[in-house]
Parts: C-alpha cells; structure tokens; sequence
C-alpha cells in the first residue's frame, strides 16, 4: 500500500468565506464611472466577532492576516479589480487613514507611500479606493460626477464638531472646481439618535460652532438611569416628582451631518443617508458602543474606475 500524501505548509488553502453583504447608497446609482461601498459584519473569515465576520479594520482581536483576506475580499465584491472580479485579478491599491478625529483632509494623488493621519480624502485619480473605517462614527462619501471626483469622510462627534465634512466640500471646490449644487452624497450606517447618549456638556460645544445646535439634541426617557442614579427609590417608595428626571441626552450625528451637506450648497435630493444605527443592528453592523469595544471596524469605500 502507498504511503498518503502529506500537504505541506504551501498548498494549505486560504480559510473559506462565506458572501459579504454590502449596502449601496441610492444617491450614487447613477454614476456609472464610480464604484463605492458600505461593508456589514457579514461574510470574510475572521472569528473573534461572531464567526466568519467582515473585519476590515487591525484589531487587538484579530489576526493582520484574517483582515488583509477581508479586505480582498471586500474590493473584489466592489469590483475593484484589474478587469473582473475573477479569480486572480489584481485589486485596486487602497489609501487608508490613521484616523484621529480631525478636519484634516488630504487630497490623493498617487497612493502614499507611509499611511496618511487624518479624516477626510479627497481624489480625481482612477484606480485608486479611498476608505475610512467605523464602529459607530458617521462614513460620508461625496461624488462629483462632473469632474468624475471622489471624497471620503469619517465624522465621529469631533470631527463633526469640526465641520470635517463642510470643509472637505470646500476642498472639493478648491481643488477640483466642484460645484457644491451638482455633488452628491451618502451617509452610511452609523449610530443614530435613538442610542448615541452624551454627556450634559456636549449641547454647549455644539452651540459655540452651529446655530442649529439644539436641534441635534434630545432628551430619551430612561428608567435604568433612575435605577443606577437613586437605587434607594425603589426601596423607600421615594414620592414620584422629587428628584431627577429620568433622562439622558442624545445626539443625533446623520442630521448634524446632513446639515453640513446643506450649507456647503447641496441640494437636499441629493443626499442619501442609511437608516441602519449600528447600535441597534449589531447582528449586520459592528458597534464600538453596543459591544463594548469588542468589535470589528467595517468599511466605507468610494472609488474611480478607470
């Protein structure tokens, strides 16, 4: 009898992944020369999160090789590819950002040879994917199709706070003569009023930058807050009204974002946003906030086929 076949390190296959899901923005349906993308948590190989989950951000979690297969896999899905999505094509080099928070915007013309720091990128180069990673954090993607221009923003409170996104359109305009009236943009999923609860001075530096400030702001019921606020309450039948009310703040981060989209000059029509909070939908979206820092990243892409 023969002795069997021992498979060595170099024919082991590359761990299988199920189809990812990826959210398109309808605003974005009629520009034929563009591709873009939102990832979710579904599809790729990573394990950490939930088992075979689209990672697409380095974590102290994952592995660097689980996230660099993601990655491919996610720009295949694009199509960001040397021809088809077949196998062995060639994907498109992508500009990552170490993020920090920031309006700082950097327009791409050559992909970079040390990763960039900042929050915003803006291109009019082909075969190139700009992309920004969230957890929860606002992903914007704007599109010229005029003067076939891409930018792509990632506007947690700071960055919206400093007007990351009114001040990439600007940007837009200064670089590319982009005509704010004629953009289009996209809001992807990220997490919405309903869930994102802030701290009492956040009105205050909302008001010192936007005149609209208090309208980004609620006040949620939240009978927990009462319980870890006077756990005694419920023991002494404390008389309902002496106290404090049970309330928290919220910020709604698409509105403030939508608002920018506004004033730089684009037309309402024109904007797209996602209904998805990640907060809520943690079994198709990561969320730093609903799962306590044990998360993924996921991706926003926006690119220029050539």
């Amino acid at each position: 009898m023969g002795r069997a076949a021992v498979k060595t390190s170099s024919s082991r296959k590359k761990p299988a992944a199920t189809k990812p899901e990826i959210l398109k923005a309808e605003s974005f349906a009629r520009i034929p020369w563009m591709l873009h993308g939102f990832s979710t948590r579904k599809g790729g190989v990573s394990k950490p999160y939930g088992g075979k989950s689209l990672n697409l951000g380095i974590t102290e979690h994952d592995t660097r090789e689980a996230v660099e297969r993601n990655r491919e896999i996610f720009l295949k899905e694009l199509r960001a590819t040397d021809g088809s999505a077949t196998k062995g094509s060639k994907t498109w080099p992508t500009v990552p950002m170490h993020q920090i928070h920031s309006a700082i915007i950097h327009r791409v013309e050559h992909v970079p040879e040390k990763m960039l720091q900042g929050d915003g990128l803006i291109t009019n180069v082909p075969g190139i994917v700009l992309t920004v990673r969230t957890a929860d954090c606002v992903p914007v993607l704007i599109a010229d199709a005029k003067k076939r221009a891409v930018g792509a923003f990632h506007a947690g409170w700071r960055g919206t706070l400093a007007r990351i996104v009114e001040k990439g359109i600007g940007e837009m305009r200064r670089q590319f003569g982009s005509n704010p009236a004629e953009l289009v943009a996209a809001i992807g999923p990220c997490i919405h009023a309903c869930c994102y609860e802030v701290s009492d001075d956040f009105p205050d530096k909302f008001r010192a930058q936007f005149e609209y400030a208090d309208s980004l702001f609620d006040e949620v019921f939240d009978s927990n807050s009462l319980h870890l606020k006077y756990p005694l309450l419920f023991l002494n039948q404390r008389a309902p009204g002496h106290g404090d009310a049970a309330s928290k703040l919220h910020l709604n981060l698409v509105e403030a974002n939508r608002r920018q989209l506004l004033d730089a000059g684009l037309a309402e029509k024109n904007i797209w946003a996602s209904d998805l909070c990640t907060s809520c939908r943690t079994d198709l979206l990561f969320s730093h906030r609903a799962e306590f820092g044990q998360t993924g990243r996921m991706m926003a892409a926006i690119g220029i086929r050539p």
